[in-house]
């Protein structure tokens, strides 16, 4: 049984050990800007418990998830805000 997974982040597909959090996940593939502030400052994971809200992206289609506090799943789908433009 492989202890890898396979799911989409930013529209591509990214292979990540079994069992990690999706903020794991994304800072393995995407580096640490998870979204942007309301000022244009790229954020990420702080306390990676859930407390700081920073990790905060979208998860299969639910916006504003803490991805520090969801597990990785076969076939899930993230979305970082971090590259979107402000509007």
């Amino acid at each position: 049984m492989s202890n890898e997974i396979e799911l989409k982040l930013n529209g591509r597909t990214v292979t990540v050990p079994a069992g990690c959090t999706v903020a794991a996940a994304v800072l393995r593939h995407e580096g640490t800007a998870f979204r942007l502030s309301v000022t244009g400052e790229a954020r990420g994971p702080l306390c990676g418990m859930g407390l700081c809200f920073e990790c905060r992206l979208t998860i299969d289609g639910v916006a504003q998830r803490r991805s520090c506090q969801v597990l990785c799943r076969p076939g899930m789908e993230i979305e970082t805000d971090a590259t979107r433009p402000r509007v």
